[in-house]
Formats: structure tokens, sequence, C-alpha cells
């Protein structure tokens, strides 16, 4: 990866475009560093949990599949809305299922 593929996060999130270096693979490497993340902080036993949302952009629901996956494949279970979804609904869907 060069330093204009670099994966830039800004102050309100990672900061990309779309096919230019907001991809698929710099996605699941980023959901790999975050499923890592997770699970190094466990200390009580459970299996950790995230709350996976989209919302109505281009190809956001395939998005959220693959960083689904991707937890799903670190044994973190990950909770992928059916359809498109206000962030309050995220939110409180973290709440409910004690997760991430």
């Amino acid at each position: 990866m060069t330093n204009d593929q670099a994966i830039k996060f800004g102050t309100d999130g990672w900061r990309a475009v779309i096919s230019d270096t907001f991809t698929f693979d710099n996605l699941r490497l980023v959901s790999q560093a975050v499923a890592n993340y997770l699970r190094d902080r466990v200390t009580n036993g459970q299996t950790p949990q995230v709350v996976i949302g989209f919302d109505t952009r281009f190809m956001s629901d395939r998005y959220a599949k693959t960083v689904a996956q991707v937890m799903a494949g670190n044994n973190i279970i990950a909770w992928l809305t059916r359809a498109d979804c206000p962030t309050p609904a995220i939110s409180y869907n973290v709440v409910q299922k004690e997760a991430s």
C-alpha cells in the first residue's frame, strides 16, 4: 500500500472515496483490526458481539455484510441489520444486546 492508498481517519471516522481507498480489501483490513481489538479486551470469557448496520449509500449493504463476515470469522457475534436503518436504531441494539 502506497501513501496515496493509505487508510486515513478523520474526526468523523474513515475518510475515503468508494473504490479508491475505500475498497473491500481495505475494509477487511480495518475490520480485522477492530476484531483484534475486541478480542484482546475480552476479560470475562464472554464472546464479543457487534451490531452492524448500513444506510442507503452505494453498496453500503455489501460493505456491512463484509464486516459481519470478518467478525464472524473471528468468533465475534455479528448482528447485521436486514435493511438500512437509522443510527439511533443501532445504538439502541448495542445497549439491548450488550454489544460493542
